[in-house]
């Protein structure tokens, strides 16, 4: 049996606002400095990944990730401050929500044809 997770994304009207790809994408913003470098990380078009951002900063009360334009220094990207707290909220809130779910999501699986 292969191992299950719950995921949980948090509506934004008819898009979410976060969720685990949007979680894992800001991660890579922050690894790479880049959204063109992180969105290629996780196998997706820049515009893909720029869309995502795009949605989050539109989403939440500030910015999730500040950009700056190219040129003689580069582009780039980061998490913002806040940006940082709404994603240690999101990984809380995952974790939280897999504890207490644990023993009836187990209990489901076993029910799973394997």
């Amino acid at each position: 049996m292969t191992q299950q997770h719950v995921k949980i994304r948090i509506p934004y009207g008819k898009l979410s606002a976060i969720g685990p790809g949007k979680a894992v994408l800001l991660e890579a913003i922050a690894q790479h400095g880049s959204i063109s470098a992180a969105a290629k990380s996780m196998g997706m078009s820049y515009k893909r990944g720029w869309d995502l951002v795009s949605t989050m900063n539109q989403a939440f009360r500030e910015p999730l990730v500040s950009t700056a334009t190219g040129g003689v220094q580069g582009g780039g990207a980061q998490i913002t401050a806040f940006g940082a707290e709404v994603l240690q909220r999101y990984r809380a809130l995952e974790s939280t929500a897999a504890e207490a779910i644990s023993a009836d999501l187990l209990a489901l699986q076993k029910l799973l044809v394997e």
